[in-house]
């Protein structure tokens, strides 16, 4: 029996490759809608939720109590959506190298692969499909709006264990790019918890947050799995 039942992966920086679509989208909405956002804030974004960010930096600006809040939220986030939704119709999308060959080494062994993101459905239907992987490539695919709280909050690991049947944390492993990545797979508790240096952030991001393993990219998961999981 494999010592893992169960790899979680995040998307964006994880296993397709960021070449800055989500950031340029909220910076571009930020801006649109005159939300006062820093440069170094905007960089932390990665893996969350992306109404929850709207959400935090209007309640900032404006006072959580601010009746026009949910108004300024949904203007804000509708625009967010058309500008990603647009990026990756018309640029495209481009999976990590070597990320298909670590699916099938995973799925030979008869370890199960979810996918995470703080993306919203649409979306992230629009990334799989460019990839060819939205047709039983993966198991569960759970996105951020449909779980309580995004990241940190570990929901959608969770979300991912009940859709896959795996019951024992100590048996399942989170990968991803971001510290929120990271600090989720810690909340939930799992076996293993680990950075991955392809998307957002490098070795100085991810080590201040706790983690198990930091590899170069999920093509290394494998060997990790065999030296370090026997």
């Amino acid at each position: 029996m494999p010592v893992l039942d169960l790899v979680v992966f995040d998307i964006a920086g994880t296993i397709i490759q960021d070449t800055g679509q989500v950031i340029n989208a909220f910076a571009t909405a930020f801006r649109e809608h005159a939300i006062r956002v820093t440069e170094a804030e905007i960089r932390t974004l990665h893996g969350a939720s992306k109404r929850e960010v709207f959400k935090r930096y209007i309640e900032r600006q404006f006072g959580p109590e601010d009746p026009e809040n949910t108004a300024r939220i949904d203007r804000a986030y509708a625009d967010f959506r058309s500008i990603l939704e647009t990026t990756y119709t018309t640029k495209g999308v481009q999976a990590i190298p070597g990320v298909e060959s670590t699916f099938r080494w995973l799925r030979d062994r008869g370890i199960k692969i979810a996918l995470n993101s703080g993306f919203y459905r649409k979306v992230t239907e629009i990334i799989l499909r460019a990839v060819g992987w939205h047709d039983g490539q993966v198991d569960p695919v759970i996105c951020g709006d449909e779980v309580p709280r995004g990241r940190p909050a570990p929901y959608m690991i969770f979300r991912a264990m009940e859709a896959t049947g795996a019951a024992d944390v100590r048996r399942v492993m989170v990968v991803g790019d971001t510290p929120l990545d990271l600090m989720a797979g810690a909340n939930a508790g799992v076996r293993g918890v680990v950075g991955v240096l392809s998307g957002s952030h490098g070795i100085e991001g991810l080590g201040r947050v706790e983690h198990t393993h930091i590899i170069s990219s999920v093509a290394e998961l494998p060997g990790l799995l065999e030296s370090s999981f026997p």
